[in-house]
């Protein structure tokens, strides 16, 4: 600091200080347009789901036979924090939950442990066991959904149209996957009159070995010719329904066709795994999730021609509807932050034009557009894109990025309305300040430091608050100490030339002096009485204190401001996908009824939302749950809305089976329900735990 002057080297090297400006202008324009924008920041889900199925098993034989024997060896695993089960007639759903503090990068080799663990110990399940399966993309956010309906199509056209729509949008760039919600798989049921069948003298065994004879997939040999290769197989494949109702069956010497015994006919599933409903009306969910590090508002742009394209192919009567939209939360928080960088501008420009005077103000406000593309372009190159968390943190650093340069500004304007030329009064400045104003810099950083080191998915969350904040605050003192002395060296007026101050300015000038020596006056108090300043310091800290645990709400992220509500309606274990279907019904004729305040809503029924929004609390697949998602017109109809659901769910009879809950979704990592408990015990019955 003593041997080399920052300012002083700017104001010898001038026009290499204004290619600076310049290139940082250029290049922080170039960084912003290529910032990726999301929602929110991306964050490591260090969870992992194992599935197991064993068809007609009961909950207690999955929960001792398969699930305990899972759970010991995932227990073993380096990083589990917890491993919660849900055992159900049949199927079993392993949730493990890593240490909070364990790094994200260790998650990989962590899924890789769990699954070659529980791949060497398969052959200890019991036989019949299906899987496990293992699913750790919990983090996959699918930002658009849309909706295909169709009246008078059955799901087998939809799907059709569907697998068509898959095939354009999966070229469209940005893209990465696409899901389909609702998709219902086709079987072909063959029912036997069991009198019939008795009557001849058939049982339903013999009739299906020769089902299953006929229908074989089964190398028949191959003939080669001198030129090619010609390929044996034998007719008589199922090839439509009508084969095979009139596939022959013969046994013991009798023959007759499968009609005769049987009515073949073609359907779904019975009962369906999940239902998806858009307003009521049956259809599929087609959702698209975004690249890693790609921009949620150009694959808007990019889907556009897209969907028009596919629109005009749909066949007629069927529909396309968006359900949700990231692209234009993420566009609506981008506006804001811009509004909100514009009247930040304007109130530091009227201020430092108030405080400072005309030219002071010019070089403060002149460093503010310079510090922001510089910062734009450090957060480019570090891959910090633009979502809620960055966005908040541009906000805050434009508080704070000028402190140095009035600073700077100011001890200038001082020494040289003091007669001290301008290079000297620069070079004055950079001596005996420089130092000063990096110390507060770095204080002011260390502060957030927490939040970059914290070893917790909050932590991985808000980590950008830390980057962005100490990117300004740190261009923001290179520009205090190069920028701010080479613009004051050509704005700032020096004594010999100062013009007497007349209207506003010379009322704010009186207005500041005045201020001056009533502040004056106070330190000078304030130093006589030492003690005392400390007493009373140390009873406003208790008290602050005391009012912080007492009269401040506490919590850690608040609701997000989106326009979306979540319905859960759960029915006791055991519920079948029929009753929860009818459930789902008596609420979707009432949300009919409040289409006031609903711009669209969509029903999952057997399972919830895909992960249309990063922290969502996403539930797993059962009979006895639906969700509901319902974008709202804006914040009041949200609200209202929400406390009209509450009081139904809560106080209407027609409910009284399920329970019910509505929500706002949430910002952070999801927590679901805010309390929850666990109740544990070995022999513990089932009733027991009700009398709890």
């Amino acid at each position: 600091m003593k041997n080399f002057n920052l300012s002083e080297w700017a104001l010898n090297h001038q026009a290499f200080v204004r290619y600076l400006i310049v290139l940082t202008l250029v290049l922080g324009v170039f960084g912003y347009t290529k910032l990726s924008q999301s929602e929110n920041p991306p964050f490591t889900f260090k969870v992992m789901l194992v599935q197991a199925q064993w068809p007609g098993a009961t909950a207690r034989e999955m929960e001792l036979q398969v699930v305990d024997r899972i759970e010991k060896v995932i227990l073993e695993t380096p990083h589990v924090d917890v491993v919660r089960s849900f055992s159900r007639p049949g199927e079993a759903n392993i949730i493990v939950m890593a240490k909070d503090s364990a790094p994200s990068s260790v998650m990989p080799d962590m899924f890789y442990d769990i699954r070659k663990r529980v791949s060497d110990m398969q052959n200890r399940l019991p036989q019949g066991v299906i899987g496990p399966h293992f699913n750790d993309e919990f983090g996959e956010t699918y930002g658009n959904v849309f909706a295909l309906t169709g009246d008078g199509f059955s799901y087998a056209q939809l799907r059709d149209a569907a697998d068509q729509m898959r095939k354009e949008l999966i070229r469209v760039p940005d893209v990465a996957k696409i899901l389909i919600v609702g998709e219902q798989q086709e079987r072909v049921f063959i029912e036997f009159a069991q009198a019939k069948l008795a009557n001849l003298g058939f049982s339903v065994a013999q009739m299906v070995a020769a089902l299953q004879a006929q229908n074989a997939v089964t190398q028949s040999g191959r003939y080669d010719t001198p030129f090619e290769r010609i390929e044996i197989r034998p007719d008589g494949e199922f090839t439509n329904i009508e084969t095979l109702r009139a596939l022959p069956i013969n046994i013991g010497g009798h023959t007759l066709r499968l009609d005769e015994v049987a009515e073949v006919r073609r359907g779904y599933i019975d009962p369906p795994s999940m239902l998806f409903r858009y307003q009521g009306q049956d259809a599929l969910g087609i959702g698209l999730s975004l690249r890693e590090g790609g921009d949620i508002v150009q694959l808007e742009q990019n889907l556009k021609e897209a969907l028009e394209r596919i629109e005009r192919q749909l066949p007629v009567g069927m529909s396309l509807h968006r359900v949700n939209d990231e692209s234009l939360t993420v566009r609506l928080a981008v506006n804001e932050f811009m509004m909100a960088v514009l009247e930040a501008l304007i109130i530091v420009i009227a201020v430092s034009f108030l405080s400072l005077g005309m030219r002071a103000g010019t070089v403060v406000a002149l460093s503010i557009p310079l510090v922001m593309a510089a910062t734009f372009l450090s957060m480019y190159l570090l891959g910090v894109g633009l979502h809620k968390i960055s966005l908040g943190a541009l906000i805050l650093a434009l508080g704070l990025l000028v402190d140095d340069a009035i600073i700077a500004v100011e001890m200038m304007a001082v020494k040289m309305h003091h007669g001290m030329p301008r290079r000297e009064a620069a070079s004055y400045t950079y001596r005996t300040m420089a130092l000063p104003m990096l110390t507060g810099t770095l204080i002011t950083i260390a502060g957030f430091l927490p939040l970059a080191m914290a070893q917790s998915s909050v932590g991985e969350f808000t980590r950008s608050i830390f980057q962005v904040v100490g990117i300004a605050l740190l261009l923001s003192w290179f520009a205090a100490v190069i920028v701010i002395p080479y613009l004051g060296y050509h704005l700032l007026a020096d004594r010999e030339h100062e013009k007497p101050r007349r209207g506003l300015s010379a009322w704010t000038h009186r207005l500041a002096e005045g201020f001056y020596a009533w502040f004056r006056r106070l330190i000078t108090l304030c130093v006589s009485h030492p003690l005392k300043v400390l007493a009373l310091t140390l009873l406003v800290f208790i008290g602050s204190l005391a009012l912080f645990g007492n009269g401040v709400q506490k919590q850690f992220f608040p609701d997000a401001t989106r326009l979306e509500l979540i319905v859960d309606l759960r029915l006791p274990e055991g519920a079948s996908m029929a009753a929860t279907e009818r459930e789902a019904a008596r609420l979707e004729q009432y949300l009919n009824t409040q289409m006031a305040h609903i711009d669209n809503y969509a029903t999952y029924i057997g399972e919830g939302s895909p992960r249309f929004y990063l922290p969502l609390d996403q539930q797993l697949k059962a009979a006895n749950f639906s969700q509901f998602v319902i974008t709202t017109k804006s914040l009041q109809d949200r609200e209202a809305l929400l406390l009209k659901l509450r009081t139904l769910l809560d106080e209407n009879a027609e409910f009284s089976a399920a329970r019910g809950r509505v929500i706002r979704l949430e910002n952070g990592p999801p927590v679901g329900y805010p309390v929850q408990f666990r109740m544990s015990g070995e022999g513990a019955s089932e009733d027991g735990f009700m009398t709890l």
